[in-house]
């Protein structure tokens, strides 16, 4: 009995290391979408072949962390939006340098969304996983 009890627990602690990888897929395919002019589809494919890999390899309950992930560049653009909406000026020792900034906001909440999303996806079809077990 200890032992199947050890092989359920070593089987759920690798299923929230395939979530954390699914989460860095999901963050490189958002990143590749928001940067499609310049390395974009260098990261979308890299995206697609690592998903590719862990969709043979990993758990199947994990691929909702991609979701997760797509959140993580959408803080990124909430925060490098941190000054607007509108223009915001910069001053250095030598120089002014004004951006048109959006508003952070709406970046923040689509990202909580999707964050908490693929959180709680997670460990509903975890929680089932483990019941059934």
């Amino acid at each position: 009995m200890r032992r199947r009890t050890a092989a359920v627990e070593g089987q759920h602690g690798s299923e929230w290391g395939w979530f954390l990888a699914w989460i860095a897929v999901g963050g490189c395919l958002a990143l590749g979408l928001a940067a499609l002019l310049s390395v974009g589809v260098v990261l979308i494919v890299l995206a697609a072949a690592v998903g590719v890999f862990l969709l043979r390899k990993g758990h199947r309950n994990a691929v909702v962390g991609g979701v997760a992930g797509l959140g993580l560049p959408l803080f990124y653009l909430g925060y490098l939006n941190r000054g607007g909406p509108g223009t915001v000026c910069y001053a250095t020792a030598g120089e002014r340098t004004c951006t048109d900034e959006f508003a952070p906001v709406p970046f923040l909440v689509v990202g909580a969304l999707l964050f908490a999303a693929g959180f709680a996806v997670f460990l509903v079809l975890d929680h089932r996983h483990r019941r059934t077990s």
